[in-house]
């Protein structure tokens, strides 16, 4: 093709679009030149943040489209263009970034962006009917990957190049996703960072693209804006409603012309003129020149009755001339009143019968729906369709993320529930799984692994009550934690959310459900340092078997659990009858499927299992909350949307996680209640249950967040708590030549590639889902917290990959492990393994050749030490600490003493796993419950000292005292003179019954476990 028959084309292809090209138009006197983005001649190089360049993404390596630079004789700009291939099974596109170190760029001269594109549809189509390409721009934030998405689309109709021009007016504010949880949610022309191209899915496809740049003058409307304060206002009945009318401007520049806003009370509500309120009109005007920010008030008087009623909106118009509008009409909300629901001093059960008996089946529905807070289309979705719920996933935070703005986020979002004739408040939920994970700043603890190391059930509570108090604060009323799955194979990369392999050790650290939500009746809910509490994932995820997953690229994550009878009972089932004692508010089920062997039934999806939820959970146990699903776990279930919807909710789900999918959700539940599929009483005991929740939280008296505590956020009392239960999990596994604790004097070389991240330390599911390498929030590495410990003058030298000369230091501590992940991006065989990277494994090599040391593990799981365990003189598991690396130098410089057990067993090789205690066979390299101590005075007295407190332990026992402190003080003396015996020389004959015994321990039973110690020492020669 000539150049001039794509110019040709390009003016068709223009007018097609109902868009001038340029090339066929020449601008006019007044209007700017284009100004150049792109124009592919190689000046924009192939590279990621923080330069500026050019790079693809995509939901896996195979969704990355390929681009070139090439030359062509029909390039419509200079010689060369961008040439694309691609085939997108899940989301896939490529970025313009522009450089981070540089500032954002301003567009506010020009009326919008075009670029050259080169179609590939060869059959005449008309306009509207080809592929659709979704065009981004991002504006403010601090660089291109934190900014905000506004996007729009155009359809490739054409074979050829032709010529696309999208006004800045057509963008919208990207509601499903937004990198940084959005800013403020207006198109800030004057800080633009650059532009994105999502590409089809489906099919291979190619594309060509040339020539981006900004063209024509700026509309006056796109750079001022008309905003109200909120959207709604409410009022108790009788009062006066004040709406905040603004004028804003591009850059913070005074208004360039008059703007013009006429109001009129709407009588198209359910409030009625004269009766509920008196109508007003009027005119407010903002002359040229009125600086930006500027306020005027319309105020609109409501009436009062005597009757009780349900909550009335009046619709407040606004027209406005020379600026635009806001997006959403600004309504008043006359309160709720004098309804028996809205009544504190009545029994729960009766607000809860008598708000059922007012709503319709659609507010149900929408009772029973859980949305994403960015995948709400507009917030105004919260009352069009009656949510029950938000969450924010991991990484969905607002911006900045601060405790502040997490507090005015969720207020804004209740806020919208005001506008709903019934006012039911939103139960806004986070998974705050190790502290207030998503929030910059908060106390972020060990994860659950760390704190079953602890066995220190009180311990558990105390950092329970820490984030929950975090947790409420900032608004939120509603905890997807605990994890009370029990992992029994390493391999799987949920692990760490586990409190360990025993059901045991996992029912006794359950007081964390105390410390969280108050009491066991839910009376406590409604306190400003409480949440309500969600037990998870019912039943059998941490007993997936290796290679049954079928999601993805996971081996062993949402995989199958097979089971008979008994071990389903014995150890997965009975941590959650341990929750409902305790009162868990909420259960949520298991990606997983259930496979119990003996019923010939096959794996049955968990979100599908009736007999489980319904029956086992709910009639069996006696569970009262309400079960909430995972991340669109329903999906997963075999059949149609409208058979996951029914299935899941017959086999007594009560809310849907949906997560983006909304509309649909609560349409389709609708149908097939409507249809008799979902039975109308099924229905009704979902939202009572729901609502039961909500009004113990007190969320009718107070919808909005109380920010009493909101200075306690990471505060130094909390970090204290954390601190404490740090030091607490750390466990010495071998200490030869008495290595540890550290001598402050001693000059020490650090090494590792843990040593000083803090985002190691923490792992995933903080601040992001999968977490992130680096000081990705506030708190102290363990090199920090080390260099804080020693005395002045001595050296404590820091070399990651001990290239430094080892010379003239006492003691070397090397810090190695995993780098973070969650869920089963996380599995083993999954781009993941346990041994020790290559980096950390040649540094304990140079620093253990050199000097006696010291390595610590710093991971979710055990990590595979193989042979080099001889040459290594101590041995530390350091789990996933979190924010507070001071509690592992508390232990490494025996400021608190080493007390931490093993909470799963440590293989000597992949090829064991699963490795559990109670296994026929256990051979592995430290047995459960293993654990060092550098407590002073280590008890002796051989197998004499054993007897004498086997009978001390019976007397407790006949008692009811077999699991008390006292009892398991006994048991810890016997466990020190049992491992004091074992040494490192552990064998299966020693390691079987010292893991039983520690089991035994937990289950109550001290003469037992005492009676296994000593087949341990005798068997340890």
């Amino acid at each position: 093709m000539t150049l001039a028959a794509a110019l040709a084309t390009a003016v068709l292809g223009g007018l097609l679009a109902g868009a001038v090209p340029s090339a066929a138009a020449p601008a006019a006197e007044d209007e700017p030149a284009p100004r150049a983005v792109d124009r592919f001649e190689g000046e924009v190089p192939f590279a990621g943040p923080p330069a500026e360049g050019l790079f693809t993404w995509g939901s896996d390596t195979d969704d990355h489209p390929a681009l070139t630079l090439v030359e062509r004789a029909d390039a419509p700009e200079g010689a060369k263009v961008l040439e694309g291939r691609y085939d997108i099974s899940g989301w896939g596109g490529f970025t313009h970034d522009f450089a981070f170190a540089e500032p954002a760029r301003d567009w506010t001269a020009h009326k919008g962006i075009r670029f050259w594109w080169y179609g590939q549809n060869t059959a005449p189509l008309p306009p509207g009917s080809g592929k659709r390409i979704n065009f981004e721009i991002k504006d403010g934030g601090a660089n291109g990957e934190a900014s905000e998405l506004w996007t729009t689309s155009f359809t490739d109709d054409w074979e050829g190049w032709h010529l696309v021009e999208i006004p800045f007016s057509e963008f919208r504010y990207r509601a499903d996703y937004q990198p940084v949880g959005g800013i403020d949610q207006v198109l800030g022309l004057d800080r633009m960072w650059g532009y994105a191209l999502t590409l089809p899915t489906g099919a291979p496809g190619r594309f060509a693209l040339d020539g981006v740049e900004l063209y024509g003058k700026a509309d006056p409307v796109l750079n001022t804006r008309v905003v109200t304060g909120r959207v709604v206002h409410p009022v108790d009945e009788g009062g006066t409603a004040r709406i905040d009318v603004s004028v804003a401007t591009t850059a913070a520049r005074p208004t360039g012309e008059p703007v013009t806003v006429a109001y009129t009370t709407d009588d198209g509500g359910p409030a009625k003129p004269g009766t509920d309120y008196e109508p007003v009109s009027g005119t407010v005007v903002f002359p040229a020149g009125t600086p930006s920010g500027t306020t005027r008030s319309i105020a609109v008087q409501t009436l009062k009755d005597r009757t009780g009623e349900e909550a009335e909106t009046i619709p407040v118009k606004l027209t406005v001339q020379g600026a635009k509008a806001p997006e959403e009409t600004p309504v008043v909300a006359v309160n709720a009143h004098g309804l028996p629901y809205l009544d504190a001093r009545l029994p729960v059960r009766k607000r809860v019968a008598d708000l059922l008996s007012r709503m319709t089946l659609q507010e149900k529905a929408g009772q029973m729906t859980q949305a994403e807070r960015n995948a709400l289309r507009s917030p105004g979705d919260i009352a069009g369709f009656h949510l029950g719920s938000l969450l924010s996933g991991g990484g969905s935070v607002p911006t900045p993320n601060t405790p502040e703005a997490w507090a005015r986020m969720v207020d804004a979002y209740q806020l919208r529930t005001r506008a709903t004739r019934l006012q039911i408040p939103l139960v806004y939920g986070v998974d705050a799984v190790h502290g207030h994970n998503n929030v910059v700043g908060s106390t972020i603890m060990p994860h659950n692994i760390g704190l079953g190391a602890t066995r220190a059930p009180g311990l558990a509570a105390r950092t329970g009550a820490v984030t929950a108090k975090e947790v409420r604060a900032t608004g939120v009323p509603w905890d997807f934690a605990p994890c009370l799955c029990v992992t029994r194979d390493e391999r799987w990369g949920r692990s760490y959310e586990s409190f360990g392999e025993d059901p045991a050790l996992v029912t006794a650290m359950e007081t964390v459900i105390d410390g969280m939500q108050g009491a066991a009746d839910g009376r406590d809910l409604d306190r400003n340092d409480k949440v309500l509490t969600t037990a998870k994932h019912f039943v059998g995820d941490g007993g997936t078997a290796f290679g049954s997953s079928t999601t993805g690229s996971y081996t062993i994550d949402q995989g199958v659990t097979r089971v008979t009878r008994q071990e389903l009972e014995a150890v997965h089932l009975a941590p959650f009858a341990e929750s409902v004692r305790h009162g868990v508010g909420t259960v949520m089920p298991s990606y997983s499927s259930l496979d119990v062997l003996g019923d010939d039934q096959g794996p049955v999806k968990m979100h599908a299992n009736a007999e489980m939820i319904n029956g086992v959970l709910k009639d069996r146990m006696g569970f009262e909350g309400f079960v909430i699903s995972d991340w669109q776990a329903i999906d997963q279930i075999p059949g149609d949307y409208p058979s996951d919807v029914r299935t899941s909710v017959n086999a007594g789900l009560d809310m849907i996680m949906v997560p983006t999918n909304y509309q649909e959700f609560t349409r389709t539940l609708v149908a097939e209640t409507q249809a008799g599929r979902v039975p109308t009483a099924r229905i009704d005991d979902a939202v009572s249950r729901i609502l039961t929740q909500k009004f113990r939280l007190g969320l009718f008296e107070k919808p909005y967040a109380d920010t009493t505590h909101l200075a306690s956020v990471g505060s130094a009392e909390h970090r204290a708590v954390a601190r404490k239960a740090v030091a607490a999990s750390q466990v010495l596994l071998k200490n030869a030549g008495g290595v540890l604790p550290l001598d402050p004097a001693q000059n020490v070389y650090v090494a590792g590639s843990n040593a000083d991240d803090l985002g190691n330390q923490a792992g995933g599911w903080t601040v992001t889902w999968q977490g992130a390498p680096g000081r990705t929030t506030t708190g102290t590495t363990i090199l920090e917290a080390m260099r804080k410990s020693v005395e002045p003058g001595t050296t404590v030298t820091y070399s990651k990959d001990a290239s430094a000369p080892t010379a003239g230091h006492a003691v070397g501590v090397v810090v190695v492990g995993e780098t973070p992940y969650a869920e089963g991006v996380g599995d083993v065989g999954n781009g993941h393994d346990l041994e020790l990277g290559a980096a950390d494994k040649a540094a304990v090599d140079r620093v253990c050749a050199a000097m006696p040391c010291a390595v610590l593990v710093v991971s979710g799981r055990p990590q595979l030490i193989g042979d080099r365990l001889s040459a290594i003189d101590a041995l530390v598991a350091s789990w996933l600490p979190g924010t507070e690396g001071d509690g592992v130098a508390d232990v490494l410089y025996g400021r608190e003493p080493f007390t931490g057990q093993l909470p799963v067993s440590w293989p000597r090789a992949e090829n064991q796993l699963p490795l559990n205690v109670g296994d026929p066979r256990y051979d592995p390299q430290f047995p459960y419950g293993w654990g060092l101590t550098t407590l002073r005075g280590t008890p002796q007295g051989g197998e004499p000292a054993l007897r004498a407190i086997g009978v001390a332990a019976r007397v407790l026992q006949k008692a009811g005292r077999g699991d008390s402190a006292a009892a398991r003080h006994l048991v810890g003396r016997a466990r020190l003179i049992v491992q004091d015996r074992i040494g490192q020389d552990i064998a299966e004959a020693s390691a079987k019954p010292f893991a039983d015994a520690d089991h035994l321990l937990l289950s109550g039973d001290a003469v037992g476990a005492v009676a296994r110690l000593t087949e341990a020492y005798r068997a340890a020669g």
